[in-house]
């Protein structure tokens, strides 16, 4: 992806750790101390953040030099080295825990999401992320969620129309969300899918009966009732399924046939992998 987009961002993660200097380099280490670091995997993970930590060297530092070791995406044994870095000994220290702290983050996110992947082997069905991603964070989480093996859903409210429960009610039902959602996209001459969420087989029939949308996803239905929903939509539209579903019943949802499986966990319930830059 393009990092650049973030720099911005980058910039204020390391003003927020920085202040008015690294006074634990400033006060030990010589300006012109040269030193070489690597970064050492301690826990069994999918890696990702390698292509970004070159690019916070490189945004941050003056002559560092940068030799990955593996590939964003890949699986990492303990003892791994990722990638090595070699350059001022003071600015490899400063720049140390930003790249950390997305590193070890970004690897989580991939990992857990190549855990769902697995579940799904043999189906049709993709795993999507959802918008509960951390604040200026979502295009690395994002990213990080492709990195293992899942899918994105929508970016952001501009790029799917996705009429949710609420949606619905403040619009005055099921009927006058998408007729009012249409005429706004023919009014704005914009071209975006309509997805429409559906919370009974009432709903449901109503979706079908006024029909002009892409995708139903089916909320909270059990599986048997996932399994009926399916078979009464066909191949009308795309099938996605979301709330209640968890990672042991997760392979169960899929085999019913759907297109999609919406998991917020993918980018909101992480635990961080261990990763250490250790010098050399």
């Amino acid at each position: 992806m393009n990092f650049s987009l973030l720099n911005d961002h980058f910039k204020a993660a390391l003003a927020e750790d920085l202040g008015d200097g690294d006074h634990s380099s400033l006060a030990c280490i010589p300006a012109a101390a040269q030193g070489k670091a690597h970064l050492l995997v301690k826990e069994e993970c999918i890696v990702a953040g390698i292509s970004l930590a070159e690019h916070l060297f490189h945004l941050f530092g003056e002559n560092i030099q940068f030799e990955a070791k593996m590939k964003d995406g890949m699986h990492a044994k303990v003892g791994d080295i990722a990638f090595v870095v070699h350059g001022p000994s003071a600015q490899l220290l400063t720049l140390e825990r930003l790249v950390l702290n997305y590193m070890q983050r970004l690897s989580g996110i991939a990992t857990q999401a190549n855990q769902y992947a697995k579940l799904v082997e043999g189906t049709k069905t993709k795993i999507l992320d959802t918008r509960k991603t951390t604040p200026g964070l979502r295009l690395l989480e994002k990213w990080a969620v492709t990195l293992g093996g899942c899918y994105n859903h929508r970016i952001g409210l501009y790029d799917m129309i996705m009429l949710k429960d609420n949606h619905i009610d403040f619009a005055g039902g099921i009927e006058a969300a998408i007729a009012k959602t249409k005429h706004y996209l023919a009014e704005k001459n914009k071209n975006l899918s309509i997805e429409v969420e559906v919370r009974n087989f009432q709903e449901l029939e109503t979706v079908l009966r006024v029909g002009g949308i892409q995708r139903i996803m089916l909320d909270n239905f059990s599986v048997e009732e996932t399994s009926k929903a399916v078979k009464q939509i066909g191949d009308k539209f795309e099938i996605e399924s979301s709330g209640g579903i968890t990672y042991e019943t997760l392979s169960d949802y899929a085999k019913c046939g759907v297109d999609f499986i919406s998991v917020g966990a993918l980018t909101h319930q992480i635990k961080s992998i261990d990763l250490s830059l250790k010098a050399f």
